[in-house]
Parts: C-alpha cells; structure tokens; sequence
C-alpha cells in the first residue's frame, strides 16, 4: 500500500476521461519518443517504433497513422560526445521531417524512472538544436513518475518501491551507477546537482500534488508562466497524470512548446493510449518447435535474484558468458563461439536456453566512469555477439536489461521497426518483429533490469513454455 503522499485523496479512476479525450482531441501535434533503450514503450501498444533515428525513420513516422511513435536511440549506452553528436543530428532529421510533413511535434525525452542517463546533456543539445531550426521551446517538463515500476514522486521527491517500501531514489542501488551515479531524491536538488549548479534547485517550478488534485487552473498558468524554466512533475496515480496532461493541452493550445525528460507513463497518457490486458502464453512466442532463448545482461540485484529464481524451472539450459574475459579480446571470442554453439544445440533440440552475464559486476579499479559504460557496452557486444551467431530460429525470446535489449534487437536480430503489441507483465513490453529481421514477426519481449516482482520473468517462462507442452 502507498503511503499517504498527499492531504487530498486522488481522483476516483476514470473521473478525468471525459476531459482528457476532449483536452487530447485538440492538440495536434505528433508526439515522438526518443527512447534511451526500448524498455521505454512498457505502457503502450499498437505503436510503431523504429530502431533507428536516421531520416527515412524519422519520415515514416511522421507520415504513420498513429499520433505517436518512438525511436531507439540506445543513447543510454553511448559517451557524452556521441550523445551530443548524435541528438543534434536526431533534432535536425525531426525539424526537417516536420516541415515537410507540416505538422507540429512535441518531443519527449524517455529516460530511466531511477534518473539514470544523459540528463540534462540530452534535453540541452535537443533545445540548442530546435531553435537554431525556428522551433524554440518554452520550457521543459521533467516526469519520472511511472507507477507500473514502483515509481512516484511526491512532495518533489522521487520515490522507488522496493519490496512494500517506498525508498528515495537517492538511496538506492541506482544512485550508485558507475555512469549516472546522483545523490539528491529531490528532484529540485537533482537538477541542481546534475546541471551542476547551472540550474539552481530554488529556479525550479514543481506542479504538486494538492494543485493537481484542487487547483487545474494553477497547473495551466504555471505552465503558461514557465519562461523557459524547467518544472517538476509530482504524480502518484495516474489520474495525478492526467489532471497535469488537461492543463498541459491547454497551454499548447496557447501556443506553449515544451520538451520533455519523462520516464514511460507520460507517453501513455498524452498518446491517449488505453489500457490493454497482458499479453499470454500462446500470445507470446511464434510457431517454432525450438525452445526458447533467455538472456540477462542486466547487473542489478532484482535482475540476479529473478535469474536465480528462473533457474528453479524445469526445462531450461542455463550457459553463463564469462563476461571476465572483456578484457582479453582473444579469449572472449573463444567464449562467444563456445556460448553460441551450445546454445545454438540446445534451442535445436527443444530446450529454452538462458544465457546470462557472468553475475560479479567487473569493475576494475582506476577506470573512469566513462571507461566503465565503454566496457559494459563491450560486454553487451559479446552477448550480442554470440546471439547472432545462433542459426536456429528459437520459438520466443526475452532479453533482459536496457542496454543488453536494444542491442539484441538492432545488431542479432537486425531489426529496424517493430509493432508495440503491449505487455507481458507490468512494465515488460512486447515487440512484433519487422519484416527485414532475422525473425519477422517474433514476439521479441523486453525486460527492464530494474523492473519485476522476484518471480515474474519466472512466471512469464513459465507461462510460454507450458503452452509449448500442451501444443507439443
């Protein structure tokens, strides 16, 4: 049960509808998500999404029938100067696209709901960008809020639930990334801490709880009244959310540009994406008679104890990449060709292969942060590696992790848009394949590492595989 965050109780579910679709009905504008890693469309569906930002991409989701569409841009895996490089050129493609298609856009940042990522190098490059183009901004929104996770933020404080308690995110396991480390939960402090200072947390506009459940007309004339400042978003439900996207289409519709840094629940709201029942069993693999392919790159602990606890299963054929060898490249191409070859014979023969990183994190002392994201990105490379070279078309697949997901996606399976069918669990989205990859039209589900009860990626094989049994 949450916590009693605010004085007033939230909306009754449902209460906003009305308001919603007419506020959403009249905001025209073609809504892109540039998605750090493809865990970001965990609360949409029937959505295309491209894995690429290049201008042909850009194009044809500009020209899709849906309001809505995201782009992989795996940034999260990338330096600082490839992030700026490469979101320079994404605001250029978009600004472009939008003119030839005249139609008005709103770009939202989707980031890590534990703050993690390139914020606020992204945002900022974004906004430098635009308005060399003529599309100059009014503000930005930041949104982690993402409930489906575990994740609110109330009184300007980012909370993440873990277990029944609700933990600020400053003292958690992700405040300690290696890359994206941050000390402040408040996310005022936050900005402050990670523009370093240029922002100071006092410059900070937040819209509360207390005006989102009492006050609409106080959201809209803080919004209206921004001036180029940034605003923190406190939600807590999704009515919360709701209520704050009526004032926000409001000011749009006075002429207001805003971009946003928003975690996955934002995407959903303003999208006017319902809410879709979780995919299942059958739902979620294809016609092959192989077994399956499971594989977890993601560290964090809530990814080894739901590997641990998968590996309870019946059926599976667990093969650990010794990721210790990144810094042999010798020896670590060996391993991918021994990791591969076994796989490639147990998915052959009917088994669901669970191929995991080696669980100690190396961490080898004297690298720098930048070092550090360079060698996770080179040991998602190997997984990504020996994945590729499986011949054997598996009957479905999970990859677990950001990182990890949407380098599966792009460079094993080689695909370049996929379908949003929905989710298999909350927060765990569910990819049809295009037709260029290597399995068009797999489910391809995505597992965020930091996201899942201790059982559900064992539930969820579970689940797949027994409706292998009873087809067999």
């Amino acid at each position: 049960m949450k916590p009693d965050f605010c004085s007033i109780p939230p909306r009754k579910p449902g209460s906003a509808d009305l308001a919603l679709e007419i506020a959403l009905s009249r905001q025209n504008n073609k809504i892109i998500v540039l998605d750090d890693d493809p865990t970001g469309t965990q609360t949409v569906h029937d959505i295309p999404v491209f894995t690429s930002y290049d201008e042909q991409s850009v194009k044809a989701g500009m020209q899709a029938e849906q309001n809505l569409f995201f782009l992989l841009t795996n940034s999260r895996s990338f330096s600082a100067d490839k992030t700026a490089r490469e979101h320079r050129k994404i605001a250029q493609n978009i600004c472009s696209a939008a003119r030839a298609a005249r139609t008005g856009f709103l770009i939202i940042s989707r980031g890590d709901s534990t703050l993690r990522g390139h914020w606020p190098l992204e945002t900022a490059t974004l906004k430098a960008e635009l308005a060399k183009s003529g599309y100059a901004v009014d503000g930005e929104i930041i949104c982690p809020f993402f409930p489906e996770g575990g994740r609110v933020t109330a009184g300007d404080i980012h909370y993440v639930k873990q277990g029944d308690d609700y933990i600020p995110a400053g003292e958690t396991e992700f405040a300690k990334d290696a890359t994206f480390g941050y000390r402040s939960s408040n996310l005022k402090d936050w900005i402050e801490e990670k523009t370093q200072g240029k922002i100071r947390a006092a410059d900070v506009s937040s819209v509360s709880l207390e005006e989102l459940r009492g006050n609409l007309d106080a959201v809209q004339n803080k919004l209206l009244n921004l001036n180029g400042g940034v605003m923190v978003v406190n939600a807590v439900e999704y009515s919360d959310l709701e209520v704050f996207v009526i004032a926000l289409c409001g000011a749009l519709g006075q002429g207001k540009r805003f971009l946003f840094r928003s975690a996955a629940a934002l995407p959903r709201v303003l999208g006017g994406v319902s809410a879709k029942p979780f995919l299942q069993g059958e739902e979620l693999r294809g016609d092959s008679s192989h077994g399956g392919l499971v594989i977890v790159g993601s560290h964090v602990a809530r990814s080894t104890q739901q590997l641990n606890n998968l590996l309870e299963l019946d059926g599976l054929c667990p093969i650990e990449l010794d990721t210790d060898l990144a810094l042999s490249p010798g020896l670590l191409a060996a391993e991918i060709r021994r990791a591969s070859r076994a796989a490639e014979k147990a998915i052959f023969s009917g088994e669901t292969v669970v191929l995991y990183t080696k669980r100690k994190l190396l961490d080898p002392i004297g690298m720098s942060p930048e070092e550090k994201l360079a060698l996770s990105v080179r040991i998602a490379n190997a997984v990504t590696e020996t994945v590729r070279r499986i011949s054997v078309r598996p009957s479905f697949i999970i990859a677990k992790g950001g990182i990890t997901s949407s380098e599966i996606a792009t460079n094993a399976l080689g695909a370049k848009r996929a379908w949003v069918l929905g989710q298999a669990a909350a927060g765990i989205p569910v990819w049809k394949l295009g037709p260029e990859s290597r399995y068009s039209g797999l489910p391809y589900i995505i597992f965020p590492g930091n996201v899942g009860e201790p059982d559900t990626l064992k539930n969820i094989v579970s689940g797949i595989m027994e409706t292998q049994t009873i087809q067999k």
